[in-house]
C-alpha cells in the first residue's frame, strides 16, 4: 500500500509541477514536455533517476521524466554496442514501444472525438 501511496504522490507532484508552469508562465505545454523529458535524461545521465525511480516506482516511471529516462538508458546502451552509432538510433529502439503506443492511442482517440482547434 505504502509504494502505491508514494507513486501516487510523486507522480502527482510531477504533474501538479507541470501545470504549474503552465498556469504561471508563458511556456508552451510543447515546451514543458520538452523539459521535462530532457529533466529525465539529465536526471539518468548524471546517476540521480535511477535512485529515484526505485523510490518512487510508478511515480517517476510514468511522466515525462520517466521517457526521458528511457531515452537515455537506450543511448548508453546503444553507444556501448555499437559506438557512434548508436547515439542516432538508441533512444529511438528503447523508446518505441512507448511512441508506438502514443500514436495508436491517439489516433484511436481522435476517431471517438471531435477535437477542435483553439481559436
Amino acid at each position: 500500500m505504502n509504494d502505491y501511496l508514494i507513486s501516487f504522490l510523486v507522480g502527482g507532484a510531477i504533474c501538479a509541477a507541470a501545470q504549474l508552469l503552465m498556469d504561471k508562465t508563458k511556456l508552451m505545454p510543447g515546451r514543458i514536455m520538452v523539459l521535462l523529458v530532457v529533466s529525465g535524461t539529465i536526471l539518468g545521465a548524471l546517476g540521480l533517476y535511477q535512485p529515484f525511480l526505485e523510490w518512487a516506482k510508478a511515480g517517476a516511471m510514468v511522466p515525462l521524466l520517466g521517457f526521458g529516462n528511457t531515452l537515455w538508458k537506450g543511448v548508453k546502451e546503444a553507444i556501448d554496442k555499437e559506438g557512434l552509432l548508436g547515439l542516432f538510433k538508441g533512444g529511438l529502439t528503447a523508446g518505441s514501444a512507448g511512441i508506438t503506443a502514443a500514436l495508436v492511442f491517439g489516433y484511436l482517440a481522435s476517431l471517438f472525438s471531435r477535437p477542435k482547434l483553439k481559436q
